[in-house]
């Protein structure tokens, strides 16, 4: 694990469009209810068995409530031999924050939209 990325810095990511995996650790629907944009869902009880599906990536940031189940994540997928080289980084602060600050894309009717500072949850 390569250390905690900010809020404002995965944002800035997903701005540039860089080449950048958002892995939030979620159950799945928690993921379904809101989620940043351009993320995919891992949750966390299947990280494991799903992991070699990071192989080969440059960029990966791990994303969870309040930024504390996401460091674990983070360790386990940088311990992974297919993500040695890989920067692997879990997101300071959550979703909790991240959606207070930039909304989060709901899938509904509406998930082309943020979220309007709505709880992750």
């Amino acid at each position: 694990m390569d250390g905690e990325i900010s809020t404002d810095e995965v944002k800035e990511l997903l701005e540039e469009d860089a080449d950048v995996r958002i892995v939030d650790i979620r159950d799945e629907r928690s993921f379904e209810h809101s989620h940043i944009p351009d993320s995919e869902n891992i949750p966390f009880n299947e990280l494991m068995d799903r992991i070699d599906e990071l192989d080969g990536e440059d960029h990966i940031v791990t994303v969870c409530p309040h930024g504390k189940a996401s460091v674990q994540a983070a360790q386990l997928i940088g311990s992974y031999e297919g993500t040695a080289d890989a920067r692997v980084e879990s997101m300071e602060g959550g979703l909790d924050k991240y959606g207070m600050k930039f909304g989060l894309v709901r899938d509904d009717d509406d998930a082309d939209e943020p979220a309007e500072r709505e709880s992750p949850f």
